[in-house]
């Protein structure tokens, strides 16, 4: 059965959407009733926040697959739902748009929310209404693909082959490469708004697309989620330094270089002041268990 996890960018609980989702012995019933199938992520406004604020989206984000559910080790009172295949949306989709609630379970009679239904932070969805946040959420990606439109060209190569494969349910495609290294191309590029994250360089090309690349910073094939938080947008030179450990990534986004393997004129082509630059929102910001793991296993300093 399909579902809903809500998570904040501040999580009071043990969440990291990427990989577990943490909840209290209230929700089992309801967690358990997804294993095996896919929840969406769902961020809600902050409480007395304005809709300004970062992190108060009220909208999902993310969709996954739940693996299995465990006992939280520390707490008997709570669990964790084990997530894989984790992969954001091309755009947030609102709960509610105009008149129409994603969710019906959200709405009252009267035509107004719910107030008791939302506060369930853990709730299952039908298949049509989850198959409608999906397409939401995916739609200028698909979009995209059907009329021919600026894919990034070199880490979805083959996408555009399969443009008749989009009339099959968008679930069907969620842990297929091509769709997912487009969609985090997608989602990676927009947060860093087409800009090198190390050198501060944005290039356009004469065909009217921009040269930077979408990086993972824990790659697929060491585990690595098809998050923005394991992300950043890169230039080729910078990418290609990056994956060889030339370069790394501080907690406080200080930029690290392999002293005695980097080229000398390295220093020249980062950014000054020795920073990235990173996402605007702070949601999108590289998360430091994922630059942790690139310090830890790739970076040559």
């Amino acid at each position: 059965m399909r579902g809903v996890f809500t998570t904040r960018v501040d999580p009071t609980y043990d969440d990291l959407p990427e990989q577990r989702y943490h909840f209290p012995q209230t929700y089992l019933r309801q967690a358990e009733a997804t294993v095996g199938d896919w929840i969406v992520y769902y961020e809600p406004r902050r409480t007395g926040a304005a809709d300004t604020v970062v992190g108060g989206r009220q909208a999902y984000f993310a969709v996954a697959r739940v693996g299995g559910v465990r006992p939280d080790p520390r707490r008997s009172d709570h669990f964790y739902a084990d997530v894989s295949d984790y992969l954001e949306f091309d755009r947030a989709v609102p709960f509610r748009e105009d008149a129409h609630y994603f969710e019906s379970a959200l709405q009252r009679e009267d035509g107004g929310t719910s107030k008791g239904a939302f506060g369930r932070a853990v709730r299952t969805v039908p298949d049509g209404e989850f198959e409608l946040i999906l397409a939401a959420g995916f739609a200028p990606l698909v979009d995209s693909a059907r009329v021919g439109g600026p894919l990034d060209p070199s880490p979805v190569d083959g996408f555009a082959d399969e443009p008749a494969t989009f009339d099959r349910p968008i679930i069907e495609r969620l842990t297929r490469r091509p769709f997912r290294d487009a969609a985090f191309a997608l989602a990676v590029k927009r947060a860093y708004a087409d800009t090198c994250a190390l050198t501060g360089l944005k290039i356009i090309n004469g065909g009217g697309r921009t040269e930077a690349q979408a990086a993972h910073i824990r790659p697929v094939e060491h585990s690595g989620p098809d998050s923005v938080r394991n992300g950043m947008a890169l230039s080729a030179t910078a990418h290609w330094m990056f994956d060889r450990g030339l370069v790394s990534v501080a907690e406080d986004l200080k930029i690290l270089t392999a002293k005695a393997a980097a080229p000398e004129a390295l220093s020249r082509l980062l950014l000054p002041g020795g920073r990235i630059r990173p996402p605007a929102r702070a949601e999108w910001r590289p998360h430091p268990q994922f630059l942790r793991w690139h310090r830890e296993h790739v970076f040559k300093g």
